[in-house]
């Protein structure tokens, strides 16, 4: 699994990522990470707004930090 987070580095761009690896070390997880903050890369996605969470090259939010509750069931669908 691939999980990308576009960031700007703004404040929730930094929290996403911070959510991210904190739920990869409590639950073990294993995927790839990759941090985009490239405008144009950004805008491949459609992404307007950051952060942007795409895993598995499916975007599943931008603009906002999902609850840690629904980011664990997108990092766990394919474990």
């Amino acid at each position: 699994m691939v999980v990308k987070v576009l960031s700007t580095n703004c404040t929730k761009c930094k929290k996403l990522e911070q959510k991210i690896f904190e739920l990869k070390e409590i639950h073990n997880l294993d995927f790839e990470y990759k941090k985009i903050s490239d405008i144009d890369e950004m805008l491949k996605y459609g992404i307007m707004m950051t952060p942007g969470l795409v895993i598995d090259e499916e975007v599943k939010s931008f603009g906002v930090v999902p609850k840690e509750k629904q980011l664990l069931e997108w990092l766990m669908q394919n474990k």
